[in-house]
């Protein structure tokens, strides 16, 4: 593993979400970044856990890479969309059919950095699996800020789709030098010196 390279997430936004078996598929045929051999798949109730597996043999097995964590939800699916039925049949008098559906399971990795992507050995290689997922996620958004060699990115994918993005900096709201809405302390009569 290299550690010339300074790679770092700074920030991370994720309202992905695909079908589990979909999301397995991906992962079996995935090209891996390197330092990354494996992406070892673990399910804990409703929990998905992503863990990166080392490269380097000298990474003790105790040491925790980098892994991603998502929840897993059951949707129904339907073979067509409910809504469009009703509106075509205009609440017609005639009994409706039953819509074939089916019960899916899917993994929905939300929330933010600390949330979605956890610990920082192959943090950065873990992103990037990360947004391979998000290019193969029709549904979500990923938001992200990240350190190449010094250089900072923007990465933006809207349902599968990578988007332009940048980087905006500004100001926090902190500075009141008008006074207004604020107590001026120093002009305050009824403190006394």
């Amino acid at each position: 593993m290299s550690t010339e390279e300074s790679r770092h997430v700074y920030r991370l936004h994720s309202t992905l979400e695909l079908p589990l078996e979909e999301l397995r598929e991906h992962i079996d045929d995935a090209e891996y970044p390197d330092g990354v051999t494996d992406v070892e798949i673990t399910r804990r109730n409703n929990t998905l856990i992503l863990k990166a597996v080392a490269e380097d043999e000298s990474v003790s097995k105790y040491t925790p890479t980098a892994q991603l964590k998502a929840s897993v939800t059951e949707n129904r699916v339907y073979e067509e969309d409910p809504d469009e039925r009703r509106n075509a049949f205009r609440w017609d008098e005639e009994e409706e059919e039953e819509i074939e559906s089916e019960l899916v399971e899917f993994a929905a990795f939300k929330g933010d950095r600390e949330t979605v992507l956890q610990n920082s050995l192959l943090q950065y290689q873990m992103f990037l699996v990360l947004c391979g997922i998000a290019e193969a996620a029709e549904k979500g958004t990923l938001t992200a800020i990240s350190e190449h060699d010094g250089d900072l990115e923007a990465t933006r994918i809207v349902e599968g789709e990578p988007r332009p993005a940048n980087i905006e900096v500004v100001e926090g709201p902190r500075e009141n030098t008008s006074g207004q809405g604020g107590v001026n302390w120093r002009d305050n009569k009824f403190i006394s010196d």
